[in-house]
């Protein structure tokens, strides 16, 4: 087998694995309700799961830039979308535990909710951020809006991201031990993607020696 196909073919299991390992959750969650083993308050645990790896995915997601250009893994790209278009599932699973299962789609009850608990307040909001990254997220979406208007787009993960730690950091209530953790990867994150910045801009200003063109 060719080196290129060769490639191609561990990237693909690698694909599946990650596919796999994504659903996870999912699997024990549909497993939990029909054995039930999910305890004395099963929506609470499937809202907290669902909600707990919207967050966990949306974190590796921006978590692939960073670990590419410092480890030259340039494979992980091919993953992004796909973890990316998790984090909205399990996003969507969350606001339709919330809607059905603990308002039984009462609106007027959800809208009251909204306004009154700032933590639902904000959650929903990044959900809805989350809406047109999902539906902008294939190639087709790429070509019909530009790479640079569709890298501005996208560039609202972020936002998503802070406004996910800030609804779990103010949905605990005591314990803040988990959402602070999540809160610090994702300064880490910023951070690097800040650094990153920085040196590109300061690679494009540095002065050109004498004799010695950019592209040399």
């Amino acid at each position: 087998m060719r080196p290129w196909r060769l490639a191609r073919t561990r990237i693909g299991w690698v694909k599946v694995a990650a596919f796999m390992l994504c659903l996870g959750p999912l699997a024990r969650l549909v497993i939990g309700v029909f054995t039930r083993a999910l305890g004395a308050n099963p929506i609470e645990v499937i809202t907290r799961s669902t909600g707990t790896w919207t967050l966990a995915l949306l974190l590796i997601t921006l978590g692939v830039t960073p670990l590419r250009k410092i480890a030259g893994w340039n494979w992980l790209l091919r993953l992004r979308r796909m973890l990316g278009l998790y984090a909205f599932f399990y996003a969507f699973l969350h606001f339709i535990t919330y809607i059905w299962l603990d308002q039984f789609f009462d609106l007027a009850a959800m809208v009251k909710d909204v306004i009154k608990r700032p933590f639902i307040t904000i959650g929903f909001t990044s959900f809805l951020l989350l809406i047109p990254l999902a539906a902008t997220s294939t190639s087709a979406m790429v070509k019909r809006l530009g790479a640079k208007n569709w890298l501005v787009l996208h560039r609202l993960v972020y936002a998503v991201a802070v406004g996910g730690v800030v609804h779990f950091w103010w949905l605990v209530k005591r314990d803040i031990t988990e959402p602070a953790i999540y809160a610090a990867v994702l300064v880490v994150l910023l951070g690097m993607r800040l650094l990153f910045l920085a040196r590109e801009r300061a690679a494009i200003a540095a002065p050109v020696r004498p004799g010695r063109s950019r592209t040399a």
